[in-house]
């Protein structure tokens, strides 16, 4: 009988009923890579494929006792923080990681779901750069979320994206993979503080796909938990992500949705031509 456990991965975030994001989608994606998932959940979401209607927070101390009974119970190899939903989770998150100081953190944040109001948005996002940036081991951003966390840091509202990695990696970040999709290529840029790890760039896929990050981040996760180092892990997260866009699939009235297990309906078509080729 297999008894050895495969890598356990903890993913902080928002509960998608479509699993198309939050944590649902983590689950699928480190099943995908060899790990096992569990979760923590931060708030529920109501929405489908087109779009996102309501947003409802968990309370702090109940993500505290999630993530306790999990840590207490079972060895994590590495974690994952996506949307937090508010500053209050935020604390909670970065006082539970910091006591794992060794175990890969990767944090995906995600600021578009903090509702309607400016100042709870601002207040997540300043809690994220003083509480959990400084302890991460990868930051998966856009551009556009890199800069807004690096302006909390400075009150610089005039920053380029360069400035704004060198001020999250001065802040205690170790390593920050930017995505860009806003091109004609999907850019992702690898940085520490000694510069430019790695640049990768591939043609972006046809259809308006839900997840990318939170499929990167969590393939980073997961390649991390299998002792990988960070620009060897971001690699292997990139030609997976590229697969699972490739593949994607609509299954509702909005966006397409990664296909996480492309592999398995490979396999399966694999075999079925295998069953229809004619004998000798």
């Amino acid at each position: 009988m297999h008894t050895e456990s495969p890598p356990i991965l903890l993913s902080f975030g928002l509960s998608d009923p479509t699993s198309a994001t939050g944590v649902q989608a983590d689950l699928l994606t480190f099943a995908s890579m060899g790990g096992y998932g569990v979760s923590v959940l931060t708030g529920y979401s109501a929405q489908d494929s087109r779009t996102c209607n309501d947003v409802q927070p968990v309370d702090p101390d109940w993500v505290v006792d999630q993530a306790r009974m999990l840590l207490e119970d079972m060895p994590v190899a590495a974690f994952k923080v996506g949307s937090a939903v508010n500053a209050e989770n935020v604390a909670a998150i970065a006082e539970i990681v910091a006591d794992y100081d060794e175990t890969p953190l990767v944090v995906a944040p995600d600021f578009g779901l903090a509702g309607e109001h400016l100042l709870s948005a601002d207040e997540l996002r300043e809690a994220t750069a003083g509480l959990l940036v400084p302890q991460a081991s990868v930051l998966v951003v856009s551009p556009a979320n890199a800069i807004a966390l690096a302006q909390t840091v400075t009150e610089n509202e005039n920053l380029s994206l360069d400035e704004a990695v060198a001020i999250l990696l001065e802040n205690g970040c170790e390593f920050i993979l930017v995505s860009d999709n806003n091109g004609p290529q999907f850019t992702h840029t690898l940085y520490t503080d000694g510069g430019v790890v790695r640049e990768d760039a591939w043609d972006r896929p046809a259809h308006n796909v839900a997840g990318a990050i939170d499929t990167l981040a969590a393939a980073v996760t997961a390649m991390l938990a299998n002792g990988l180092a960070v620009p060897e892990a971001v690699s292997e997260a990139q030609e997976y992500l590229q697969q699972v866009l490739e593949n994607a699939f609509r299954p509702g009235m909005g966006r397409h949705f990664p296909d996480r297990f492309f592999w398995a309906r490979s396999e399966e078509a694999d075999q079925e031509e295998e069953g229809d080729a004619p004998k000798a």
